[in-house]
């Protein structure tokens, strides 16, 4: 099965966003993808907070969430939209990804475990928490491309959050990505094979890269990687729609050749020696 991927450099516009999202969905549904796949933070990425303020919404009234579902439906490919800041039920913000259907329904939602609290050699320094919400559990939805489990960008520096996925019965592994240049030059691809490799299992990794209107700079790369941890799409730095086939029985075969999932075994305590 045919997917695509949407490489953006989203800015302080979520119109501007919109359209580019809408236009992807439109170029997956004529390349015959049955799924497109979008990075963390599709909606808008802007540091300045007084200047976002005004677009951060409820779900219910996100502009771009609505557009996208809009698009799905009239073009019938079903989206993982990576990420949009809502207002959160506590007044807090969540960093929520959706899956939405060939329908425009949505059929999943997962909010981001694990927040992005960082500083840098390079000098930058992140605190997610301070605006963010953690999520409250684990996501696992059944999609054209196979039992997609659900994590975002920092969340894939937690292997037991992919073992748990794995575990239900997740075949695919979203992960999209807004990965600082100097975090992705040194740990992207590498953590994105384990997860594969340990999963046994697809791994989708649609992200943002360039530079952005407020300043920050990230990766690029999105991937796809195979279950045996091949990589069969990197998509470099330049912004744009890329394709790759998900095959079911590239999955049964890894997990025959190596079974890792049937291996596995509860941890017991450590015990200090």
């Amino acid at each position: 099965m045919k997917i695509a991927l949407l490489q953006m450099t989203s800015g302080i516009d979520p119109q501007a966003n919109a359209r580019t999202i809408v236009g992807a969905v439109a170029a997956a549904a004529a390349g015959g993808a049955a799924m497109l796949f979008t990075p963390e933070m599709s909606g808008l990425i802007d540091q300045n907070r007084a200047r976002a303020k005004p677009h951060l919404r409820a779900e219910s009234d996100d502009l771009v969430l609505a557009a996208t579902r809009a698009a799905a439906m009239e073009h019938k490919v079903w989206v993982h939209l990576g990420s949009l800041a809502v207002q959160g039920e506590d007044g807090r913000l969540a960093n929520r990804a959706f899956v939405i259907d060939d329908q425009g329904e949505i059929r999943a939602r997962y909010d981001k475990l694990h927040l992005f609290d960082v500083d840098l050699p390079s000098g930058e320094s992140w605190r997610e928490s301070a605006s963010y919400a953690p999520g409250q559990g684990a996501v696992v939805v059944d999609t054209p491309a196979g039992h997609l489990g659900l994590a975002i960008c920092y969340d894939l520096r937690f292997a037991d959050l992919f073992r748990a996925l794995s575990n239900a019965g997740a075949t695919v592994l979203a992960i999209p990505a807004a990965f600082t240049r100097p975090t992705g030059a040194a740990h992207w691809h590498i953590l994105q094979r384990a997860r594969a490799i340990e999963s046994a299992a697809y791994v989708v990794s649609a992200a943002q890269t360039g530079t952005h209107e407020d300043g920050r700079a990230t990766y690029g790369h999105s991937l796809v990687i195979d279950p045996w941890g091949t990589v069969l799409l990197d998509m470099g730095e330049e912004a744009g729609l890329g394709f790759a086939e998900i095959d079911p029985a590239r999955i049964a075969d890894v997990r025959a050749r190596v079974p890792v999932i049937a291996h596995r075994r509860a941890i017991p305590d450590v015990v200090s020696a």
